[in-house]
């Protein structure tokens, strides 16, 4: 029976790939929140639009990017899009970290599709009074969303919002596929060189569970914060 150890793996260049790894992992989580959140804004204030050319626009956005699973959204960044570009360019973009930056674009597309779903429930959420009243006011239908709607909107939808984060952040590990060096794919590079598989794969399960640990805690804290009533029951 082969004698387990993780020491080998948690010093020199193992733990340098691992830890590079984890920052990319996070570092596309932290990325695909900034772009994918105002997307989600956008795509929900569409479904939610009176005019009914805007409401067919998000719905069908929203149905497109849900109905196709998320490794061909990655491959279809990687290898489908930059074929569409010009030799010159195309050949610039393979030569840059064009894996990190096709993984962020898929993931961005695919989670403000879910975002948006939740983010529309939280506007419904709110009394369609208070938009009416806004609008009686002299507001815009867009500035009445701006200023009334959303920020209530986004306070109800904050839990959700975590947990679709939560979804983000495991969701990173099919980059491994398009070859991002985050922390499957470094977990892979670690145990080729180690062989040690069950060593390496335990303590990336380690990461991906504190990591979902932290958020899982901080959408439970959002729940109660939101719903203090709730919370009390």
């Amino acid at each position: 029976m082969p004698v387990l150890s993780f020491a080998p793996l948690l010093q020199g260049d193992y733990l340098t790939w691992l830890l590079e790894g984890l920052r990319l992992s996070l570092l596309l989580t932290g990325l695909t929140l900034l772009t994918a959140l105002p997307l989600a804004v956008f795509i929900a204030l569409l479904r939610l639009s009176p005019w009914r050319a805007f409401r067919v626009i998000g719905e069908s956005y929203v149905e497109a990017v849900r109905c196709v699973p998320l490794l061909v959204h990655m491959l279809f960044w990687y290898f489908g899009v930059p074929e569409l570009l010009p030799a010159g360019i195309k050949e610039q973009v393979y030569a840059s970290n064009i894996e990190v930056f096709s993984a962020w674009a898929a993931l961005t597309l695919y989670t403000a599709a879910y975002m948006s779903e939740d983010i529309r429930s939280g506007v419904r959420a709110v009394p369609a009074a208070q938009l009416d009243a806004a609008m009686a006011l002299g507001f815009s239908y867009l500035a009445g969303m701006r200023v009334v709607v959303l920020p209530q909107a986004l306070r109800i939808t904050l839990p959700p919002l975590l947990s679709q984060t939560l979804n983000l952040w495991k969701n990173t590990s099919i980059a491994t596929v398009i070859g991002a060096a985050e922390l499957m794919t470094q977990a892979q590079r670690v145990e080729s060189a180690t062989f040690r598989g069950f060593e390496t794969f335990a303590i990336v399960t380690v990461a991906y569970l504190s990591v979902s640990l932290v958020l899982t805690g901080l959408a439970q804290w959002a729940r109660h914060a939101v719903s203090p009533q709730e919370a009390r029951r």
